[in-house]
């Protein structure tokens, strides 16, 4: 019998899950992605709402000013749109047509954090190869990628302001490298929550060591593009503020400003 309390909890997860059929639902994929972005841009939405009645709030913005609550509902509805006509349809079918296998016992605390960093890296590795790949092919990124360079006030909820084809490409990268790691159906939803976390771009960043896709428009050559557009708390901490300049030269190295 299971002792460990982490692994019970995980169990009890697992059974619930196994109980409801919930993995096994075709729309799934395409609703769990796109509600848990929304909810997680809530937040930046008031605090868009906010910076227009209170200086501090403000000063906060990396850029500035803040979007309206109308450019939030039309990136809304494109968001929508295109999670309707693209991700939807196409998940759903292979959701159905390859139902997860769904075992009796949970995996262990261990086991679920080596499947989720493994497929948290192979999936970054995947998307660092994509985008780099859609910014060298000139159709690719006209057809595909451009869409989401149009952005020239980039706030949280532009990050999944894309054309229906890139982010359907983006899950099926994430569903082939939960695949290719063969790991247990809870792991890969851990494993979808973390990558969703991350705005649906890679989580781990690897273009500090192997580079950047060349800028081809002004969102891409924003000095800080894939950021929030508020400061994080850590980021205002005064224990951290010595650290600013050096942070922010590595920012920009990253990014390929430097």
């Amino acid at each position: 019998m299971r002792s460990d309390h982490g692994e019970v909890f995980l169990q009890q997860m697992w059974d619930y899950m196994r109980a409801t059929n919930v993995l096994q639902s075709p729309v799934l994929p395409a609703f769990f992605a796109f509600l848990t972005h929304v909810l997680l841009c809530l937040p930046y939405l008031l605090l868009d709402m906010l910076a227009g009645f209170s200086p501090q709030v403000q000063q906060w913005r990396i850029s500035a000013p803040p979007p309206t609550l109308r450019q939030w509902f039309f990136c809304f509805g494109r968001v929508l749109r295109a999670y309707l006509t693209a991700v939807l349809p196409v998940t759903a079918l292979l959701q159905v047509l390859g139902s997860p296998v769904m075992p009796e016992h949970a995996p262990s605390c261990w086991q679920l954090v080596v499947e989720v960093s493994a497929c948290l890296l192979l999936f970054d590795a995947f998307f660092f190869a994509w985008h780099l790949f859609m910014h060298k092919t000139p159709w690719l990124y006209r057809s595909i990628h451009q869409a989401h360079h149009q952005q020239r006030q980039p706030f949280a909820l532009t990050a999944q302001d894309a054309a229906g084809a890139e982010l359907l490409s983006l899950l099926l990268l994430a569903m082939a490298s939960a695949r290719l790691v063969g790991c247990h159906p809870l792991s890969e939803t851990v494993f979808h929550l973390r990558q969703h976390l991350a705005g649906g771009g890679g989580p781990l960043r690897l273009q500090p060591a192997l580079g950047t896709a060349p800028a081809t428009a002004p969102h891409g050559r924003s000095p800080l593009p894939s950021r929030p557009p508020y400061l994080l708390p850590w980021q205002l901490c005064p224990l951290f503020q010595p650290l600013g300049p050096a942070l922010r030269h590595l920012l920009l190295i990253s990014e390929g400003a430097l």
